[in-house]
């Protein structure tokens, strides 16, 4: 497993722990770790603390990001891929997209590398997670 997607599962693994969503992000530039983060929805009570928000969030300031890799557990949502276009993050790496993947074809549209890694941690994570939240995931995902 590549370091920079272990690190998001760990981010999202551990926002499971603390009762919240399993997902997760890192923000990658140049071989390091800018920024970590983890949906924060329950935590916070925050309804736009997804994973790549937070990551985004505890990033700071930055310059730019166009030299930055985002790596997340789970295909982005809308609110987050379209984050990602107006930061002009160059390229997406995905833990997996079987759970949920509608937002592939709009960040191509506008110019984001999308790589899938197909983990099956990943997929794992989340199926158990819907199987004992299916509430908390569909008004995560405003299914309600």
């Amino acid at each position: 497993m590549d370091e920079f997607m272990q690190a998001a599962i760990d981010e999202a693994r551990q926002g499971r722990q603390e009762g919240g969503i399993p997902i997760g992000a890192v923000l990658v530039r140049g071989g390091q770790i800018v920024a970590r983060g983890r949906n924060k929805r329950v935590q916070e009570d925050n309804p736009i603390k997804h994973g790549e928000m937070d990551c985004l969030y505890n990033a700071g300031r930055q310059r730019t990001y166009r030299d930055t890799v985002l790596y997340t557990t789970l295909m982005p949502c809308y609110m987050c891929a379209g984050t990602i276009v107006q930061f002009k993050i160059p390229k997406v790496v995905v833990g997996e997209s079987r759970t949920f993947g509608e937002s592939r074809e709009f960040l191509e549209a506008h110019g984001v590398a999308v790589e899938i890694v197909d983990s099956e941690e990943c997929v794992t994570m989340m199926r158990e997670f819907i199987a004992a939240e299916p509430t908390l995931w569909n008004e995560d995902i405003m299914e309600l």
